[in-house]
């Protein structure tokens, strides 16, 4: 150990972003490297599962080295390994899942196989140090929009989730017709900064009185059919107003979802991750609502909002902490549950 503090190698590579970082006490980022594929993916408009794989194998080593190098530790001085287990693309997972597996063997130290979301979760541990279950958690990301009760450090319940696209899954088909860049989260946040919001009307769905669960598809079709309507009829689309309008119509139900159950659970704590956990409007919307029903938020910085393996490296941490080690059997499970 180093300073007495518990060490962590932790690796992620659940999509296109290949990241290992260091950690002490779980809380401490000594290290947090990240190499993105975003330039990589650009070009099919979305990430491509082989080419994530193959990237991932490319580069894990040198950033290995990177955050071992940056966190100035030894491979003595690991205590134990986290990984991600999933969810995630099976083959970009197994690449990780390797890696730790080889480094848990040669060094002789715990394997902790970490679930995805957890991750995010945890990314808010980091940034707060003051931060203690229980609370009300919103993950908002590319794959995944859940809203989830977290009663301990390794124990929570989803109280509801996406029915079809993730809103971050519905960001990037809505960027693509309207000619936006990928990653589309980002881009449609930016153009929506120029737009009305209430320029174009968009359908906000709430689902079932009392549900916590999500459905953005029909947001997003809202969207592809109000463009082919005018382009059909040769009337000019402001991009930037279909952009805000559907923002908008997004954020209106995953603010009062998520909110709503903070309230209802008398928790006091509402606390954002996941990548779309950056977006400027959220952030906004969420401030204001929270504020005014009395509940604290918490919300990451962006490095730690986008996957990375500090996260990964704190839910670890709280894993040991309770006792709970994985053996060299551990596998990738890309539908995995929280």
């Amino acid at each position: 150990m180093k300073n007495n503090k518990l060490l962590t190698l932790a690796i992620e590579t659940s999509c296109d972003e290949t990241s290992v970082a260091v950690t002490a006490d779980g809380r401490e980022v000594l290290s947090n490297v990240i190499s993105s594929q975003i330039d990589v993916h650009k070009v099919f408009g979305g990430v491509v599962p082989e080419i994530a794989s193959r990237h991932h194998l490319e580069n894990i080593n040198a950033v290995f080295n990177r955050a071992m190098g940056e966190a100035s530790v030894k491979p003595s001085e690991i205590d134990m390994i986290g990984v991600t287990k999933g969810p995630g693309l099976v083959g970009a997972l197994l690449v990780g899942i390797a890696t730790a597996k080889a480094f848990s063997f040669a060094w002789g130290v715990p394997l902790l196989g970490i679930h995805h979301i957890q991750g995010h979760i945890c990314a808010n541990y980091i940034a707060h140090k003051d931060l203690e279950p229980p609370f009300t958690a919103l993950v908002i990301s590319g794959g995944h929009t859940s809203i989830v009760d977290v009663t301990g450090y390794n124990e929570c319940m989803v109280l509801g989730k996406t029915r079809d696209d993730a809103a971050g899954e519905a960001y990037d088909k809505v960027a693509r017709v309207l000619g936006l860049p990928y990653p589309g989260g980002p881009a449609i946040d930016e153009a929506a900064k120029s737009g009305d919001p209430f320029a174009v009307k968009f359908k906000r769905v709430f689902l079932e009185k009392d549900s916590f669960d999500f459905s953005f598809s029909g947001t997003k079709t809202g969207v592809i059919n109000y463009l082919n309507t005018e382009r059909q009829s040769g009337r000019g689309i402001n991009a930037a107003d279909v952009a805000a309008s559907f923002q908008q119509a997004i954020m209106e139900v995953v603010v009062s979802k998520a909110a709503g159950a903070a309230k209802l659970l008398k928790r006091g704590k509402l606390v954002l991750a996941g990548g779309v956990a950056a977006n400027s409007l959220l952030r906004k919307m969420l401030k204001e609502e929270c504020g005014r029903m009395g509940i604290k938020l918490y919300c990451p910085p962006s490095v730690l909002c986008t996957d990375n393996a500090a996260m990964i490296g704190c839910a670890a941490y709280y894993r040991y902490m309770a006792g709970e080690r994985d053996d060299l059997a551990l596998d990738a499970f890309a539908g995995l549950e929280l």
